[in-house]
């Protein structure tokens, strides 16, 4: 076995358990693998290797998740090494790892299991509780105070972190993201709009348990203090997935609206979400496809590789050209 997962095994006594790797996508950030005991995963390992990140940062997250945790969130816990911490680092061939370990959700992705939710319950209460579990997330989230800090949403996504990434060639969509960071900093900031959100809730990053609906969800790896509307705008679009095959643009838009207000109605029987900022639910659609293709820029440059225009040229045209709803709604 890699020498990694030894000193992993040894740093929090995982000797009798199986690991078993999980698929990732190229150029992520993470190694992870699922440990399993007599035939049962029990905990999730979690070792980052980019060396883009400052132990500092990987603190902040376990600190976050820690609490959230303890105060009652649907989210798993950080588990402490056999040294009690809840970030371990060690160094091998002159790469840093930073090593996580996490309890294992308990459900399943609803991927796994062919996007059918649980048998004899309604598509609504699904609907329902992703919004109630990321309402109580945003409502405790509003209650925390940090140790350590994780990044603020500008400290990446700027002007001059855009010209740096994304090459002349995309010179539009480059304008067009620079217009919108611009739009973005006259946002409002303040404890009840603005905090340490998820900033990667869909339904790859939680499990549901199919016997009673709960929802636990995990990876908070991407986490910084933005706005709350950014993971609702991220919840409406891979709620697309739903009904992108109606052919009748006036009915599709027709059934977003009924998710996402079953949606909305779970996140606000949690906290409270001023109409001022749903009503900006475009602006911050658009906040989604520019992180989506950060990130794909991000992802083809550790490989050393362009993007393929294929793989942005939907987002990019949606922000350029100023289409609605991520270009949903169109015919």
């Amino acid at each position: 076995m890699d020498e990694y997962l030894e000193n992993s095994k040894s740093l929090y006594d995982l000797k009798e358990y199986e690991f078993n790797k999980a698929p990732g996508h190229d150029g992520g950030r993470n190694l992870v693998y699922v440990c399993t005991k007599n035939g049962e995963p029990e905990y999730v390992l979690r070792l980052s290797v980019l060396g883009d990140r400052r132990a500092q940062d990987y603190l902040a997250e376990a600190e976050f998740v820690h609490y959230l945790k303890e105060v009652g969130a649907p989210v798993v816990d950080v588990i402490p090494s056999l040294n009690g911490n809840l970030v371990e680092t060690f160094s091998l061939d002159k790469q840093e790892y930073f090593v996580m370990l996490f309890s294992f959700a308990k459900g399943m992705l609803i991927s796994d299991n062919g996007y059918r939710y649980r048998q004899g319950a309604p598509l609504e209460e699904y609907f329902y509780n992703t919004g109630k579990a990321l309402g109580t997330i945003h409502r405790l989230s509003k209650e925390y105070k940090p140790v350590n800090k994780r990044t603020e949403y500008f400290d990446k996504y700027n002007r001059e972190y855009i010209d740096a990434l994304i090459s002349d060639e995309y010179e539009g969509l480059k304008r067009a993201i620079k217009e919108r960071i611009e739009i973005f900093g006259k946002l409002p900031v303040n404890a009840e709009v603005y905090g340490l959100v998820h900033f990667d809730f869909s339904d790859g990053n939680y499990h549901i348990d199919m016997n009673t609906g709960d929802i636990t969800v995990f990876d908070f790896d991407n986490c910084m203090y933005c706005w709350y509307m950014f993971d609702l705008a991220n919840l409406w679009i891979h709620g697309t997935g739903w009904y992108q095959n109606e052919p009748n643009p006036e009915k599709r838009m027709e059934y977003m609206k009924g998710y996402f207000d079953t949606v909305l109605a779970g996140y606000r029987s949690e906290t409270y979400l001023p109409d001022e900022m749903l009503s900006k639910l475009q602006l911050f659609i658009d906040m989604v496809l520019i992180e989506n293709i950060v990130d794909e820029f991000e992802c083809c440059m550790r490989e050393g590789e362009e993007p393929d225009p294929e793989d942005i040229k939907d987002a990019a045209a949606c922000l350029i050209k100023h289409i609605p709803y991520a270009g949903f709604g169109e015919r």
